[in-house]
């Protein structure tokens, strides 16, 4: 696929106004202040996955409503002191997988907690454990359009409250040292990085490579491939609903989230990217951090002019971990 969005000398300019209701903070303030409501932790369980140089066990925390979440809690074997943790969200249509499937941060010496994506987990990868008792409002078939035509309804508002509570739940458990948590995730798991970014004030380090729900018109107007699909092809459908679906997704919008952060931020997105459009990531990355009290957080992009959805892969991971390692040291 050849590069489709805006030049990249334009993508480091482009910002957006914001698309956002005049109560996108009252609503969600509401909607976490319910959450809170819920002690974080509601089971953890020791697993027996054959490896030997990482422990994990089967954590169950309350999300959105007090729904029980599942997610893989994960340390280096034989750590004693309390350790940085990263909190991981998946992409689009999966689910958590299996506890060995993903060992990067535990291997660079993270506790790791790994959310399982509510109603999701089948359309890839190895499946997931957590239902969606909430989806029954009017809507698709897919997570992108499940209650689609209310803010309250709509499955995002879950997840997003779900990916909050996560980090509420990380620094609950053992070996954990609060101070250090990081946000992460790829592509849906980036659009809720940035959203955890948006909605919790004192994380450590967000990393977002790819992220959905960013720049939401621009994209549809841009692509039909992903969960952007799945919206078009609902509207499609569903004539007229445009601006009730608009204001529901506004809402959700990454670059609201983005503005709203404190924590530094490291960014990287396929310039040829049809699912989650360059535009996206540039319109977060270039307001990020411009509501936040004090500094300028501390932020870095880096673009794939060749790569579509993949990105950068390993080496978007090796700068990862060479950037995160600098900022916790700091």
């Amino acid at each position: 696929m050849p590069a489709f969005d805006l030049p990249l000398p334009e993508l480091e300019r482009h910002r957006p106004e914001p698309d956002e209701p005049a109560d996108f903070d009252a609503f969600w303030s509401e909607t976490l202040k319910e959450a809170e409501q819920h002690e974080p932790l509601v089971s953890v369980d020791p697993v027996e996955t054959g490896l030997r140089l990482t422990q994990t066990w089967d954590v169950t925390f309350r999300g959105f409503a007090g729904d029980p979440v599942r997610a893989w809690f994960s340390r280096p074997s034989g750590a004693r002191e309390p350790l940085p943790a990263v909190v991981e969200y998946v992409g689009y249509g999966r689910g958590r997988g299996l506890p060995h499937e993903r060992l990067t941060w535990v291997n660079a010496g993270f506790a790791h907690l790994l959310m399982d994506n509510r109603g999701q987990g089948d359309q890839y990868g190895n499946g997931g454990a957590t239902p969606d008792p909430h989806a029954f409002a009017p809507g698709g078939p897919g997570p992108a359009v499940r209650g689609l035509l209310s803010p309250r309804d709509y499955h995002y508002r879950r997840l997003i409250t779900d990916a909050v509570r996560a980090v509420t739940a990380v620094r609950a458990l053992p070996g954990v040292d609060p101070a250090r948590t990081v946000a992460a995730g790829n592509s849906q798991g980036g659009g809720l990085a940035l959203a955890v970014a948006g909605l919790v004030s004192d994380l450590a380090a967000v990393l977002v490579t790819a992220p959905l729900l960013c720049g939401i018109r621009r994209a549809l107007d841009l692509t039909d491939a992903g969960p952007y699909g799945e919206i078009a092809a609902y509207l499609s459908v569903h004539r007229g609903s445009e601006e009730t679906a608009y204001r529901t997704l506004s809402y959700v919008e990454g670059v609201s989230f983005a503005r709203r952060a404190h924590a530094p931020a490291h960014f990287g997105t396929g310039l040829r990217d049809t699912v989650c459009p360059p535009s996206g990531a540039y319109a977060a990355f270039n307001r990020y951090g411009e509501l936040s009290d004090g500094a300028d957080p501390r932020r870095e992009i880096h673009p794939y002019p060749y790569n579509g959805h993949e990105g950068g892969e390993a080496e978007q991971v090796r700068r990862q971990l060479h950037w995160l390692a600098d900022q916790l040291a700091e």
